[in-house]
């Protein structure tokens, strides 16, 4: 393989940027294509709040975004050929891993049973449940006569409806409640603009005409004569709520917000007593409520929305349930109201506030009350009673996660939940809440086989700089040297308050049992240490969750289990971002960074109001249009602008050309200025899925196939060495 020298100003004369229609560089690339593609270089100004920046590669979105989030083939054909171009070299430089990724490929898909079915959750007369077929990426949702093995009747073969289809994915799906009745939104571009058809499971003829440019949430009303379903506008925002007969006929508006920094979504209580109208955004949160007697009612606002405060509303027979960050719960707490509108004046602490106690969410049967709590990264369920009284359900591993999963019943003792760890397949527990036996329903199997005997999980704990404990939760085989000389793959995220949970995953023993030690990074703007551990890594404070990925990477090396130079540094979209920080902040520790759909370009993004998400997310990084000091902190670590001249490592960044949440064009610019500036001699290779959105390929299987290209990429990197040699010269 040549010398990356032709990809950095280190290595002497580089091919001078391209001009308006100068070919000259691609046609380069195609006679050889072990030579970067070189982005042609059109400077744009923009002003703002007094401030000036040049972007030189703002060409590469396409002014008709909107167009091509729905139809891919309207893509401007310079940007296609640039991206293909990218393709190509990251194929030609990955060329020799090939083998490898398919033999990754081949051990994931091994360690799935291809003719799986998930545990069959009752509902009145019938068990509904997921099934695959052999070799199917697809599922079948289907049901069959409760308490029976026979009588399988098809709801929804997603399969055969995606057959042909270069993507399709299912995002909701359910019966109504007299089980007449079923509705499913479907995405045929990854663009996460659904479909959403209702069938009539008698006939199986499809009801009325679709719904179009719907948002993936639906749901029918207790009486099961209405389909409430969300509109996403133009810029692909949810904004209205409609209401339409069950059987097909007009939509009439329910609700319209106003907002557009504000997400949607509609839902039902546990007792099927409202239908439920949910706005809110990462910090505020307003309900509206529609009595489910009566669907065709307006809707009533529960509590106006105040800033900064959330809340979220189950009606519990007899009364409702109120979990709530007000009146200071930073962990959150539970309230309950026996009022008919439950406005905040009438909230009574049922489950106060504890610091430290981060509950998570509840669910609520017809005599009892199950909450998720986590305490210093670890989860547990409590099971409530109507008077108070509580029963913990909790696990002895040192790192853990376990997941509520309910069921379809609200008159029911029994409730049922997920528990796994990294050593530890997936174990569904049926629990009943009345005597507090625990029933084993199924176990992950792993047909290829897994000995949880020959792994080890362990938590650490680094120190940050400014002294806080970050947990790491490690993976290894018990045979793995720790003495620095195994390669690691640091993991992270931290952003949204979302918890990266110790779970166990197929995917990632492909290279813990290649000898790698796998390290989950708990940093701050996650939840893992409850919710003021979120506050704490955003807004002014986003620059912890940074500084905290480091201090787990400088842990691990200062305690002798990991090498600088041989990290290789994880992560995928707001993670991704993580990925553009700590590259820009310390290229010297990492061996290789991967960086999936990554959300690089800060600056730009959250100054252009019109893409998706923008306004909804001001309130995690500022608003950068109005606010100096938002502009300042975002501009002072927005991994796009922070690249400099550096020796950066072998990074591979991959998008989704029909992703709405971080566009194509993010990890296509930041690839482009990277080249450009990079001193050094690694190489940095982009992705692009030209048939995807944010979550990749949308089967089963084939999105394995992105999985074990990004593994193999790393593998590839710490053989080659790049930063292993430049650390020890």
């Amino acid at each position: 393989m040549p010398s990356a020298g032709n990809l950095s100003a280190a290595g002497g004369a580089r091919p001078l940027p391209l001009e308006a229609g100068d070919r000259s560089s691609h046609l380069a690339h195609m006679s050889n294509p072990l030579t970067p593609p070189v982005a042609p270089k059109h400077p744009k100004t923009f002003e703002q709040l007094g401030r000036t920046r040049t972007d030189d590669y703002a060409w590469m979105k396409d002014e008709a975004w909107q167009q091509v989030l729905r139809d891919p083939s309207k893509l401007r054909s310079d940007i296609r050929e640039h991206l293909n171009a990218e393709n190509a070299y990251t194929k030609a430089m990955l060329a020799s891993t090939e083998a490898l990724q398919a033999q990754m490929f081949a051990e994931m898909k091994g360690r799935i049973k291809e003719d799986d079915s998930s545990v069959p959750a009752p509902d009145g007369p019938w068990e509904y449940y997921v099934r695959y077929e052999q070799g199917a990426e697809h599922p079948i949702r289907a049901r069959r006569p409760r308490g029976g093995e026979m009588g399988e009747e098809i709801l929804l073969d997603e399969a055969a409806l995606a057959k042909g289809k270069a993507y399709f994915q299912v995002g909701a799906a359910g019966h109504s409640p007299d089980h007449a009745l079923y509705a499913w939104a479907a995405d045929e571009q990854g663009s996460e603009y659904y479909t959403v058809r209702v069938k009539d499971l008698a006939t199986g003829e499809e009801l009325g005409a679709p719904a179009e440019s719907a948002y993936g949430d639906f749901t029918f009303s207790p009486d099961s004569q209405w389909l409430f379903w969300i509109w996403r506008d133009e810029n692909a925002r949810p904004v209205k709520v409609f209401r339409r007969p069950a059987r097909g006929g007009d939509d009439v508006l329910v609700y319209e917000e106003t907002d557009e920094g504000m997400f949607l979504g509609v839902g039902t209580t546990s007792d099927d007593a409202y239908v439920t109208i949910h706005v809110g955004n990462q910090e505020t949160t307003e309900i509206w409520i529609i009595p489910g007697a009566e669907p065709t009612a307006d809707p009533a606002c529960v509590e106006r929305r105040s800033e900064g405060v959330r809340y979220e509303i189950d009606h519990w027979g007899d009364r409702w349930v109120i979990r709530t960050n007000a009146d200071g719960a930073v962990d959150f707490k539970l309230c309950v109201s026996t009022e008919p509108l439950p406005a905040r004046a009438t909230w009574r602490d049922f489950v106060p506030h504890e610091p430290g106690r981060y509950i998570t969410g509840f669910a609520a049967y017809a005599h009892h009350l199950v909450r998720m709590e986590r305490v210093n990264a670890l989860d547990r369920i409590v099971i409530m009673t109507r008077d108070g009284g509580e029963d913990i359900v909790a696990f002895d591993e040192e790192a853990y996660a376990l997941h509520l999963e309910g069921g379809l019943e609200y008159e029911t003792a029994t409730t049922r939940f997920v528990y796994q760890s990294p050593t530890t397949p997936r174990q569904w527990f049926d629990y009943d809440m009345l005597t507090g036996q625990r029933t084993l329903r199924k176990t992950q199997e792993i047909p290829c086989g897994h000995d949880a005997s020959q792994y080890v999980a362990r938590r650490l704990y680094a120190r940050a700089a400014d002294g806080a404990q970050v947990p790491v939760t490690l993976l290894m085989r018990k045979d793995t040297p720790t003495d620095g000389s195994a390669p690691v793959m640091l993991y992270g995220y931290g952003s949204y308050g979302h918890a990266m949970e110790p779970t166990f995953s197929i995917r990632n023993l492909s290279l813990v049992d290649r000898g790698w030690i796998w390290a989950t990074a708990h940093i701050r703007g996650g939840s893992d240490k409850g919710w003021g551990w979120f506050m704490d890594g955003r807004k002014d404070k986003k620059t912890n969750t940074f500084t905290d990925f480091i201090a787990c990477a400088e842990h691990l090396i200062g305690e002798g289990l990991a090498t600088k130079g041989k990290i290789a540094a994880y992560g995928g979209s707001a993670g991704g971002m993580l990925m553009g920080a700590v590259a820009n902040m310390r290229p010297d520790l990492w061996g290789a960074i991967i960086a999936a759909v990554p959300f690089v370009d800060v600056l730009n993004t959250m100054s252009d109001d019109t893409l998706p998400l923008t306004p909804p997310e001001w309130p995690e990084w500022g608003n950068p249009l109005t606010d100096p000091g938002a502009y300042d902190r975002i501009a002072s670590y927005s991994p796009y602008d922070q690249v400099g001249a550096k020796a950066y490592p072998p990074i591979l960044a991959t998008g989704g050309l029909s992703d709405p949440r971080v566009t194509y064009w993010e990890p296509a610019k930041w690839v482009a200025k990277l080249r450009e500036h990079t001193t050094g001699e690694a190489p940095i290779l982009l992705k692009i899925n030209m048939e995807a959105g944010h979550g990749g390929a949308s089967g089963r299987f084939d999105f394995l196939k992105e999985i074990a290209l990004d593994y193999a990429f790393a593998v590839w990197a710490m053989e080659k060495g790049w930063m292993k040699e430049a650390v020890s010269r």
